[in-house]
């Protein structure tokens, strides 16, 4: 079984830059740190791989730096990680992100299961894993909170998907692709033995000439959204009050002629 994931490398840190001319992160040298919620498809692809003796590509599209994220889930057990990593394909928004990701994973050849995290921390859209399923034309189960059952022989998977207001459970055939919650599983730490042979391993480059994709869909030129304006929201000042009282009946009472006051209801 062929688990395929894709992770991002976020920034672990507020204190973040905006280019002022593409209107995107400033990635390049800031602290970063691996999507928490890709932690959670690194786990769930390596706990297939040890049921059904199978292997686990991790996939990541970034600057030079991302590399540290692939070492880090080539510590965890993955068996081999691919960067991405193109001039080509900075600036490149959820659209173009799926469609670049699609490509590298249509070049890897056969897999049974594509797992991605929810979403990722700095955008928070939730659009890449999907974007990916409907380049490839797969069936997409998102927030998936289990994995019931799969079946590499008769090319199935069934899963608990977290709802609003409960769960659901559905099923669907192989390939298909995951967006997983933290729900899911505890994500483990690396061994000493695996943090050794990620230290050693080479994480191969691929760039916009490993890949069969057309120029105009991919990086900044293939992204239909723009960010308008980039601005820091104007602080307003504001005071507390405290009312005091031998009752909470009376405190109530009080608090809400206040609130009547004020016209807040």
């Amino acid at each position: 079984m062929h688990i395929v994931v894709c992770i991002k490398q976020v920034p672990g840190t507020t204190d973040i830059k905006i280019d002022p001319d593409r209107g995107t992160l400033i990635r390049e040298g800031v602290e970063s740190i691996v999507n928490p919620f890709d932690m959670y498809a690194i786990e769930e692809g390596l706990r297939l791989k040890e049921k059904f003796k199978g292997k686990v590509t991790v996939i990541s599209m970034g600057p030079p730096q991302a590399r540290e994220a692939l070492k880090e889930a080539i510590a965890m057990g993955c068996d081999q990680a691919i960067l991405v990593c193109d001039e080509a394909f900075a600036g490149a928004d959820t659209w173009a992100t799926a469609y670049t990701l699609s490509k590298t994973i249509e070049e890897l050849g056969s897999y049974d299961l594509i797992i991605c995290g929810r979403q990722a921390i700095d955008g928070d859209t939730g659009q890449v894993g999907p974007g990916i399923a409907c380049q490839l034309g797969l069936p997409q189960l998102t927030y998936v909170s289990k994995i019931q059952e799969v079946d590499p022989e008769k090319k199935k998977i069934r899963v608990e998907r977290l709802l609003e207001e409960g769960k659901e459970v559905v099923e669907a055939p192989l390939p298909a692709l995951l967006t997983v919650v933290k729900d899911i599983n505890q994500p483990r730490y690396p061994t000493i033995l695996g943090i050794r042979r990620a230290a050693k391993a080479e994480i191969p480059v691929w760039t916009v000439n490993n890949l069969k994709v057309n120029p105009k869909l991919i990086g900044l030129e293939g992204s239909p959204t723009r960010v308008v304006k980039v601005f820091t929201p104007a602080t307003r000042e504001g005071k507390a009050e405290i009312i005091k009282s031998d009752s909470v009946e009376e405190a109530a009472s009080m608090l809400v002629e206040k609130l009547l006051a004020e016209k807040v209801v």
